[in-house]
């Protein structure tokens, strides 16, 4: 198969930006979704938000709570819940893993993105991470400024 047709399918449909500012992220996995029609159809459409949404582990199940889906217009009676808990699909020992990190050492799962596949498949990248203190989220600041300023410099003296 070549290169064009493996990315064609690829789309991403949501992106948590806030995420990386406000949390320090440390391992990321990919989960597939368990999702309805109608909702397939709306993230087709691009309908989606995870900014404030989080994903947690419940009686050994990954959840992803408080993501919305926007209502599909053309599924009148059969159509979904816009912010349902829907369930994350992942190995059972990367679950063990999730699982080990919220519960003991303080982390929070938080979802990236959010993205069909090569395949039409979707997929949400989850973030294990710890929450930034006002003093890091400054820090990250600064050394992103420092960056764009290096790099104007050099392209500018180079």
């Amino acid at each position: 198969m070549a290169k064009d047709d493996k990315d064609k399918n690829y789309k991403v449909i949501a992106e948590n930006r806030r995420a990386r500012y406000d949390y320090a992220i440390e391992d990321d996995i990919e989960c597939g979704i368990m999702l309805e029609g109608s909702e397939v159809k709306s993230l087709r459409q691009g309908g989606a938000n995870i900014a404030e949404s989080y994903a947690e582990v419940k009686e050994g199940e990954l959840w992803l709570v408080n993501g919305y889906i926007a209502p599909y217009a053309q599924a009148k009676t059969f159509g979904h819940e816009e912010r349902r808990r829907r369930k994350l699909l992942v190995r059972s020992r990367e679950m063990s893993k999730l699982w080990n990190a919220t519960a003991r050492e303080g982390y929070t799962l938080v979802p990236l993105v959010m993205y069909f596949n090569h395949r039409g498949m979707v997929k949400l990248k989850i973030g294990v991470g710890k929450g930034k203190k006002n003093h890091d989220k400054r820090e990250t600041a600064a050394k992103r400024d420092w960056q764009r300023q290096k790099a104007r410099l050099m392209k500018d003296h180079g």
